[in-house]
């Protein structure tokens, strides 16, 4: 990594919420690396934050929407990576809307509030492929064009809120501190696996890997995604963090569309049980195309992807073959 992103990190005091997961443990990983004073904070375990980071000593147990917590875990911090996720399920995702929803809007709202108070001079705001209207290439100022998609309405919206807060305190208060990234679809170590609630390639990496044969996969495969190996867009993120204007929206994916036929065939070819798949076209698959538009990160970032589809599933599921207590795990949380 460049020299001055080390010295952007070392040293400071950096807050990551949310540190265990796909792209927080990533995170945490490398600020640690970089020489960063790391307090992570989530509603985790103790048990995963250690088989996760493997230290518990910069761990802090904290519920963000407790607008007193945030104000505490953020004095006294330099920089916040803002990167909590509302633990649920797929029930919670479709019918239990407001379970996702609510504490989802809230922890955004307390935290960028309490970063603001705390006079924190970074903070990373983490947005989405599915806040962008239906359009197949999704260019940063066309996310305003119309709504998000049905199947992502609700986050999309809290994610379009959390954007708009952070431009409040730049306009009323000359607060700078804000940088937006926008995801595509990350997947990695780390990962949630759970069938019940894991994304395709972990959902499909774990079906496989435990010898479900044939595999039925929802949709004809045709369906179009960008994907994004999570130590990718981890760097992405930590560049931007340092070089991208305030408030000034960058999409981090691969800017490249792959079927999800592509995806299921890959991690058939590389598990060693040799699954057949099959397809169930009764089944809807969402957005038939849905790709970023990266232009602005290779111009402004100098970032690009590293890592192909084909390379980043194998280390997933070399991951996954050597780490399925951390996977089942995180699971377990999810469903308890």
């Amino acid at each position: 990594m460049e020299d001055t992103v080390i010295n952007f990190y070392k040293g400071k005091k950096v807050l990551v919420t949310g540190g265990t997961g796909t792209i927080g443990a990533v995170v945490v990983k490398n600020l640690l690396a970089l020489g960063a004073d790391v307090t992570v904070v989530s509603i985790d375990k103790v048990e995963r934050v250690k088989a996760v980071l493997g230290n518990t000593s910069f761990f802090r147990w904290g519920d963000l929407r407790d607008y007193q917590t945030c104000m505490d875990v953020a004095k006294g911090q330099d920089y916040v990576f803002h990167l909590m996720a509302v633990k649920g399920t797929t029930q919670t995702g479709v019918s239990k809307v407001a379970s996702a929803y609510v504490p989802f809007l809230m922890c955004n709202t307390n935290m960028m509030d309490a970063a603001f108070k705390r006079d924190v001079s970074r903070y990373m705001f983490v947005g989405s492929i599915g806040q962008y209207p239906n359009i197949p290439i999704r260019r940063e100022d066309d996310v305003w064009t119309g709504p998000p998609q049905a199947n992502d309405r609700y986050m999309g919206i809290a994610k379009r809120a959390g954007e708009a807060q952070a431009e409040t305190y730049l306009h009323e208060h000359g607060w700078d501190a804000v940088r937006i990234v926008r995801l595509s679809n990350v997947y990695g170590p780390y990962d949630d696996f759970d069938v019940r609630t894991a994304h395709v390639i972990p959902a499909l990496i774990r079906r496989m890997a435990n010898g479900e044969n044939p595999v039925l996969v929802a949709g004809d495969g045709r369906a179009v995604r960008d994907f994004i190996y999570s130590y990718d867009a981890v760097a992405g993120m930590l560049i931007a963090f340092e070089k991208a204007p305030p408030c000034f929206p960058i999409n981090i994916g691969s800017g490249k569309g792959v079927t999800i036929k592509e995806v299921a065939e890959t991690i058939a070819d590389i598990v060693p049980t040799t699954p057949k798949i099959q397809w169930d076209c009764s089944k809807p698959t969402g957005d038939q195309i849905r790709v970023l538009d990266t232009q602005r990160a290779k111009e402004i970032l100098k970032f690009e992807t590293k890592t192909n589809l084909r390379d980043g599933i194998s280390k997933t599921i070399g991951w996954y073959y050597s780490n399925k207590e951390i996977a089942d795990i995180r699971g377990k949380e999810l469903h308890e």
